[in-house]
């Protein structure tokens, strides 16, 4: 979660954006990227997006376990807490190898971020735990990843784990929710534990969190591309890491988050999006309240429609899996979607008896997918 408030940062009067006094000020200051290749330009006008330098870089801890050797890391963009992310490679001779970043999900899990994608030699957090049981089979797939011959960098996004906001201090609106809300779990009998507590005032805050981001000229989806941006260069400047043979994946929101960062940046030879892909005349108005304010960007259907920007960054290689029975979006979108995408150069799509997960067999297919386009 969130380090406490600098002293410049009170969230008493913050409120909505507390732990994030200086991001106003940082949006004012940088303008939003105006070339590129395709619709590059108006994906970048609709989110509002901005790019950021990290800085401060360091290597907080480093361990050998199980053929890996980890690096936890942090650095500091413009503004916000500092950003937590680990760097995991095969422990061998350092030769130089191909970088993969991996994209956390969204899941209503604010607590942690990318450690849901990474085993380290610490206990993992309660909520990293869960959500890779419940949607990575059990798996930690950047160590999977490693394992197999690559650098994979996993980080926090902004609003999530270490780059998550300062919700100590919340507004009477906020209050008024998480009294409702904390009224229905004592109705249910629900104890929940401090990280799940903190997820569900999390999930409350995205809307004013939206809100705030909508007029400060930029938006949630913007802001966490942003992130990705920066953590990409750090990845590409990485020690061992080849730069010519970068690639990317995540499951849900992070293969959302995935889309666009291959439609931002041409570094990105290689993308995984699992199940996080439908036509968007498929999600509104019908699963609008299904999905967060991360899909549903305000002004994004101005730039394309999302198999459209998938496709912008063609002909490099893009596999989307698709799970059949996933409840999060309808099959017929998810197959107009594969249709719109088919004959685009490089792409492959795939279709599984499964859920919103990133089953084995997801995990199987991505990891082979990866050895053919970069691990050559």
């Amino acid at each position: 979660m969130a380090d406490p408030a600098r002293d410049d940062e009170q969230p008493q009067s913050l409120g909505p954006i507390a732990g994030y006094g200086d991001w106003p000020a940082f949006l004012a200051r940088e303008d939003v990227p105006a070339d590129g290749p395709g619709l590059r330009p108006a994906l970048a006008r609709a989110l509002g997006l901005r790019r950021a330098a990290a800085g401060d870089l360091r290597v907080e801890r480093e361990w050998r376990t199980d053929g890996i050797h980890g690096r936890e890391l942090t650095w500091q963009l413009p503004y916000g807490p500092r950003t937590r992310a680990w760097l995991l490679r095969p422990d061998d001779d350092g030769r130089p190898l191909p970088g993969l970043l991996g994209l956390h999900c969204h899941g209503g899990v604010r607590s942690v971020g990318a450690e849901q994608l990474v085993e380290t030699d610490r206990e993992p957090h309660p909520s990293a735990s869960h959500l890779r049981d419940a949607v990575y089979g059990g798996r930690a797939v950047a160590n999977d990843l490693a394992r197999d011959g690559f650098v994979v960098l996993a980080h926090d996004t902004f609003s999530w784990g270490s780059r998550a906001f300062d919700l100590s201090h919340p507004t009477p609106r906020l209050a008024g929710l998480i009294a409702a809300r904390e009224a229905l779990w004592r109705e249910e009998g629900v104890a929940p534990t401090d990280a799940e507590r903190f997820d569900a005032i999390a999930s409350l805050h995205e809307d004013s969190l939206a809100k705030a981001a909508g007029m400060l000229g930029t938006s949630l989806t913007g802001a966490v591309a942003t992130d990705d941006l920066a953590a990409f260069d750090v990845l590409a400047g990485s020690e061992g890491v080849d730069a010519a043979r970068l690639g990317t994946f995540g499951l849900s929101g992070g293969g959302g988050r995935a889309v666009l960062l291959r439609a931002l940046d041409d570094r990105v030879r290689a993308t995984v999006v699992t199940c996080m892909m439908a036509t968007f005349s498929s999600i509104v108005p019908s699963e609008l309240d299904t999905h967060s304010w991360l899909l549903n960007s305000p002004g994004i259907r101005a730039a394309g429609d999302l198999p459209e920007i998938a496709a912008s960054a063609a002909p490099r290689d893009l596999l989307v899996q698709y799970g059949e029975r996933d409840p999060l979006f309808p099959v017929g979108g998810m197959r107009d979607a594969d249709r719109a995408l088919a004959g685009t150069p490089g792409y492959r799509g795939s279709f599984f008896d499964d859920g919103h997960v990133s089953s084995v067999a997801m995990q199987d297919e991505a990891r082979a997918f990866f050895a053919a386009t970069l691990a050559v």
